[in-house]
């Protein structure tokens, strides 16, 4: 059985400052048609910094759509055009004030496909040296060290709700060679 959706037409019906969205009308493979509606987003990275200790800095901030605030790794959303590996030092710096010797790229994910085209790049950060951060002025934010096992204790209770924190921390977890007990 084919699997491939045919688009068969698309509008855009809202275009904002960080989403726009459409809605594409395509064919099924069984030959109907339906409507999807397609958050489009230029895509984003998170930055999880571990320190020589093995601790994870992380970001305390409001999050308005889930009313309530969110512990989270550095993250941020990509210039038009901007490379995401700049973009990711460009981000820890902003809201750690931490700039690292070596950041890698682990992999790239889709956030929630069913919906949104946003992929982020997530990066591991080591060799963390401080150097002063500056927040954009409408983030409120409050740095805060957590042990690698602990993160992901954390993950595992819920603490940690967050997609791109968790997978964050579950990939830095399996890197260092710090593993869920």
């Amino acid at each position: 059985m084919r699997l491939l959706e045919k688009k068969l037409s698309s509008e855009t019906v809202y275009r904002g400052k960080i989403i726009n969205l459409r809605v594409d009308r395509v064919e099924l493979p069984n030959g109907l048609s339906t409507e999807r509606e397609v958050v489009e987003h230029g895509g984003a990275v998170a930055v999880v910094p571990v320190d020589e200790n093995n601790e994870v800095i992380m970001v305390s901030q409001y999050r308005h759509p889930a009313g309530k605030v969110l512990l989270e790794v550095p993250a941020g959303r990509l210039e038009e055009g901007e490379d995401p590996a700049a973009c990711a030092a460009r981000e820890l710096r902003e809201e750690t004030g931490y700039e690292a010797r070596e950041m890698r790229l682990l992999f790239s994910f889709y956030t929630t496909p069913g919906f949104t085209n946003e992929v982020i790049c997530l990066y591991l950060a080591r060799g963390l040296v401080y150097r002063g951060g500056s927040p954009d002025e409408d983030e409120f934010i409050r740095l805060r060290r957590v042990p690698l096992e602990k993160a992901l204790e954390m993950v595992c209770r819920g603490e940690i709700c967050d997609a791109k924190s968790i997978i964050g921390i579950l990939a830095a977890g399996r890197e260092t060679g710090i593993l869920l007990k």
